[in-house]
């Protein structure tokens, strides 16, 4: 991967980053790529395509009361001139004091499309107890 790259995709989520942490959905959206396929850790199996992923978005901040956290942490970015994935560990919440937060796991996959880097695919999870079924949101880094 070529520093250049590497700096565009990191300026990329960074922009991305201050998107959601202002509940800007036009800026949310803007990096998706048209046929995105997204697996979100919520709601449904997969999203398919940037209407789609753009809505579910906008749903998702309507419950985000007060603060936003949005926080990236361990990024990592892999790949060449045209195809990247890049992984961190994202701690996401809100509340007054942030206080409803948790880590989930992200990797995002990157094509560049008419010269700019797109998301063409987005992955968010959280473990789980495989005894319990219960998402483990207490995880920390």
């Amino acid at each position: 991967m070529t520093s250049t790259s590497d700096s565009e995709i990191r300026s990329l989520i960074q922009q991305w980053i201050d998107a959601v942490k202002h509940k800007n959905l036009e800026g949310i959206a803007a990096p998706y790529s048209d046929d995105i396929c997204a697996f979100d850790a919520i709601q449904t199996l997969q999203f398919k395509g940037k209407a789609a992923y753009r809505a579910h978005w906008e749903k998702c901040l309507e419950y985000c009361q007060g603060n936003m956290v949005f926080e990236c942490e361990q990024l990592q970015i892999h790949g060449g001139s045209d195809v990247a994935f890049a992984h961190w560990l994202n701690k996401c919440g809100s509340g007054a004091e942030g206080e409803e937060s948790c880590y989930m796991r992200v990797t995002m996959g990157l094509q560049r499309l008419g010269g700019q880097w797109q998301v063409v695919h987005e992955h968010w999870s959280a473990p789980f107890d495989m005894e319990t079924q219960k998402a483990l949101f207490n995880l920390k880094p």
